[in-house]
């Protein structure tokens, strides 16, 4: 059973598996549309959408926290500057998800994740 289990370990370690989280963050606020498999995707969104809502606070400490996790510069810059003030008037569902097809090698469920 799958009771209390609130993420998904993704076959990864703990370490690797947020890099990798922190990374698709990071290219999913520059690009603001990524192609991923599922379940990663379903993964992202909480953290995406934990940025933006930083994003809409704009203080000093939202900054310092999304610094924390980004790591980036630009992207911090682009995420306060850009992203979050398109979102004032929404109350979350930042993100959406569009399941497209399955990958030929190992028949895994690709999605296209972006900002609304």
């Amino acid at each position: 059973m799958n009771h209390n289990k609130s993420y998904r370990k993704l076959g990864r370690r703990t370490e690797h598996r947020l890099a990798m989280l922190m990374n698709m963050t990071i290219s999913l606020l520059n690009a603001e549309r990524i192609e991923t498999t599922l379940p990663r995707a379903k993964e992202l969104r909480k953290f995406a959408e934990r940025m933006v809502t930083l994003g809409k606070k704009n203080t000093l400490a939202s900054r310092r926290q999304a610094f924390a996790f980004l790591r980036s510069e630009e992207t911090l810059a682009k995420l306060f500057g850009d992203i979050a003030p398109r979102y004032t008037e929404r109350n979350g569902g930042y993100t959406r998800i569009i399941k497209t097809s399955v990958r030929k090698g190992d028949s895994a469920e690709m999605a296209i994740i972006e900002l609304v």
